[in-house]
């Protein structure tokens, strides 16, 4: 298939163009941080032409954007947007700035930052950075219902059908909505799939996709990522070197994305077959036109571009050379690129002697005036493509500033908080301030609020500095305990030095209250509402729950069996789908020695009314909840770091009881499918389960049982044989392998292990210590 070549550049916009829509080959709508929407209507088509109108002008950046086809009601269809002043403005394809809207849309809180129409054209949907994503019936112009259960901005919004919408979110998750599911126009999601990254942008995957997904997600580590609905992975797209921001399915099968490294990508299956490089920092959008297949791109150059595969709509041929041009004269900072020795780039001889192995693969090339030029290789042009000059940047002063090993023009001492310490803020002259300061939030776990505030301390503090030749020569605590100091191996901190056996305990207890307790305190409310006093907290234990949260965020230990009763009692006695905060509780609090020595009136231990929480009283039809499934995996996990929950787990019913579940969410020896069979947070509390109890039984000989071991070796072979989680297949190498070191390397048990281990280390290619743990697996069998 051709290549997309430029079709037209409409230049018009002041600012950044956030985002665009392409309803029709003779309409596109963009929408900017100029605080403009604009009409821009086709006046020729070879080349094609468009002429601006501007149809929405406010205050506020427009950041979102989206079209409702024509109605009998409006002819014209309308414009849907929005952006900071945190309202939905609707208003004709043909409105200028003085027309009335509409209908203004009200409900959201902060920024809203994406917008799409439902496949019937009967409601639209938004997401914002208050954590909500919202219905918006368009008979009624009003929210119809409200997605809950984000714990970030949600940056992206997919109705797949009239009946089923997917977000994607900060928090790094995607959760998949039936909206038919929900009470009193609220519903909270059917299932959560858990990645490693924020996501930034969904889209629907086309049908025949070879990988067979369904839907695509991309994220801040520049990785695109199919999913089937049921959470499991089934392909990555790699190529990108920085932050993706959308992504769009072409009426060709193919996907296309768009990033912070200046590209709009095209790939068909699995491999990118062409990368279209912009003279800007950053490709905020782009988007197709379903009825010919061009797509439109809007960047941080104020720039709107259509490219297209049919010669018949190609850009004049001096539009061509100028965007040639414009791409080849612009700057690329070093940092994007990494060291480079000058000495040893080859000269421009290479580029007509050697071809590239790979669309988008980049060439440096020392030129014959000093200089080193970055050439991209075209597999459609079969030819290299001068993109940019690679330069040093350094700000005002011509020194550059080290920071965690990188060199920056600037790093800032940046106070969120009074009275807390100033937090580091590195940046770049070459950097987008959106972008720079979007990756500072995400480092330090601030809330979406401070985008603005902090993208313009940077431009207010970089005013004036510019890109030129040096004239002097991205934490918080990890919800899945994968912070160093939480993760296994890292006792000596280096990735070569021996791993096995595994010495220390893991817990996972890194957690947000506040969420947490307000669901409580909504689900007593209506327990009250409702007159169901038996099981409503009163108020003596609303005000134990309140000392139950002031210990956990003081770091003291429960030590109340008072509390920890009313802990298990909302755990076991509340219906089963208001379990999951207090089951998130009950995992927080594991960690004391009293929750160990805990036995309710009937007489179970923590570690059964754990397990009932999430596996007793699921409702008929319906399968056991695969995030209380989890949280009872934390439970177990966090036992292990008390003496007190350490002996209760060597005891032979208990320890029997906790593999079993393990068992039952695998899917092994039963009748019933696993339970969140590739719920990544689900899998890595399961693995690090089995990782303390491998732990135990090296550190305490005895304590577990040979049959509990080889219960154990078998769950491991199943996680090893069928995860792709670098994570996930980590811990449970890391689990392996110790448990080996008990079993004994001659044991057939033990030895039953080397295939598995093999194949997670070939399946897991893209992760150097499953590697270095898999071989050293293998070398305590031999």
């Amino acid at each position: 298939m051709a290549d997309f070549k430029l079709s037209a550049q409409l230049a018009a916009h002041d600012a950044d163009v956030r985002d665009v829509c392409f309803p029709s080959p003779d309409l596109i709508l963009s929408a900017s941080r100029d605080h403009t929407v604009r009409a821009w209507k086709r006046t020729a088509t070879s080349p094609p032409a468009f002429e601006p109108t501007i149809t929405n002008q406010g205050s506020e950046f427009v950041n979102s954007l989206t079209y409702l086809s024509p109605s009998a009601d409006f002819p014209a269809g309308l414009v849907v947007s929005g952006g900071t002043d945190t309202i939905i403005d609707v208003r004709t394809a043909t409105s200028t700035p003085s027309d009335n809207a509409e209908r203004l849309l009200i409900g959201h809180a902060r920024n809203i930052c994406s917008l799409a129409i439902a496949p019937s054209g009967k409601h639209i949907v938004s997401g914002s950075w208050d954590n909500t994503a919202r219905i918006w019936s368009v008979e009624k112009w009003e929210t119809e219902i409200i997605l809950n259960g984000h714990e970030g901005a949600v940056w992206d919004v997919l109705p797949l059908s009239n009946g089923t919408v997917v977000t994607g979110c900060a928090d790094k998750n995607i959760r998949i909505y039936n909206l038919g599911a929900g009470v009193a126009g609220e519903v909270e999601p059917r299932s959560t799939i858990y990645t490693p990254d924020v996501v930034r942008a969904l889209c629907q995957v086309p049908q025949g996709h070879p990988s067979g997904a369904d839907i695509a997600s991309a994220s801040n580590d520049g990785v695109i990522r199919l999913w089937k609905l049921n959470g499991q992975q089934v392909g990555e797209l790699r190529g990108h070197e920085s932050f993706i921001y959308a992504l769009a399915a072409l009426p060709s099968g193919e996907l296309a994305s768009s990033g912070e490294d200046r590209t709009v990508r095209i790939w068909k299956g699995s491999e990118c077959v062409q990368t279209i490089t912009h003279p800007a920092i950053s490709v905020w959008k782009v988007a197709v036109c379903l009825e010919n297949g061009d797509i439109v791109s809007g960047a941080s150059d104020g720039v709107v571009r259509v490219f297209s595969r049919s010669p018949d709509r190609l850009a004049s041929p001096d539009t061509l050379t100028l965007f040639d041009e414009s791409v080849k004269s612009s700057s690329i900072p070093q940092q994007q690129v990494g060291d480079v020795n000058k000495e040893k780039l080859p000269g421009p001889d290479f580029l007509k002697n050697k071809s590239g192995t790979k669309e988008g693969q980049v060439q440096m090339i020392k030129e014959d005036d000093g200089s080193v030029t970055a050439h991209q290789w075209s597999v459609g042009q079969q030819q290299w493509i001068n993109v940019g000059t690679v330069v040093n940047a350094v700000g005002s002063s011509g020194r550059k500033v080290e920071y965690n090993g990188q060199s920056y023009d600037y790093v800032f001492d940046v106070a969120i908080e009074e009275g807390a310490p100033s937090l580091k803020l590195p940046y770049n002259l070459s950097e987008n301030p959106y972008a720079r300061a979007q990756k500072f939030i995400d480092d330090n776990e601030l809330s979406q609020n401070f985008l603005d505030q902090v993208a313009q301390f940077i431009v207010s503090n970089t005013q004036g500095a510019t890109i030129g030749q040096d004239s002097g020569g991205s934490g918080g605590p990890d919800a899945h305990g994968t912070a160093s100091h939480n993760q296994p191996g890292n006792e000596t901190g280096s990735s070569k030095t021996r791993t096995l056996p595994q010495h220390e305990y893991l817990d996972i207890t890194a957690a947000k209250y506040e969420p947490m307790f307000k669901k409580i305190l909504s689900v007593n409310s209506a327990l009250i509402a409702a007159g169901r006093k038996d099981h409503s907290l009163n108020p003596p234990a609303q005000e134990a729950l309140a000392g139950i949260r002031q210990n956990l965020e003081a770091n003291k230990t429960i030590t109340n069996t008072e509390s920890i009763n009313l802990v298990t009692m909302m755990c076991t006695q509340w219906d089963y789908s208001d379990r999951l905060a207090p089951l998130d509780l009950l995992r927080c609090i594991a960690t004391s020695p009293a929750v160990a020595r805990f036995r309710s009136s009937s007489s179970n231990s923590p570690v059964q009314i754990a397990i009932s929480a999430a596996l007793d009283g699921v409702p008929d039809g319906s399968q056991p909840n695969e995030n209380y499934a989890m949280m009872t995996a934390r439970t177990l996990t966090n036992l292990f770091k008390s003496v007190e929950g350490r002996k209760l787990l060597s005891q032979p019913p208990e320890a029997q009881r906790a593999v079993s579940f393990i068992e039952q969410v695998l899917g092994i020896g039963g009748q019933q499918p696993p339970i969140g069979a590739f719920n990544r947070n689900l899998l890595i509390a399961l693995t690090t389960t089995i990782i303390n109890f491998s732990v135990l039984a090296s550190r305490q000989p005895g304590s577990v049982s040979s049959n509990t071991q080889v219960r154990l070796v078998s769950t491991l072979a199943r996680i090893l044989q069928k995860q792709t989680d670098s994570e996930v297949v980590f811990r449970a190498l890391v689990a392996s392998g110790t448990l080996i070191t008990v079993i004994g390397k001659d044991d057939p048990e033990a030895r039953s292990l080397a295939s598995p281990i093999r194949s997670a280390k070939d399946r897991v290619d893209n992760d150097a210590r499953v590697k270095e743990l898999a071989d050293e697996c293998l070398a305590v069998l031999r």
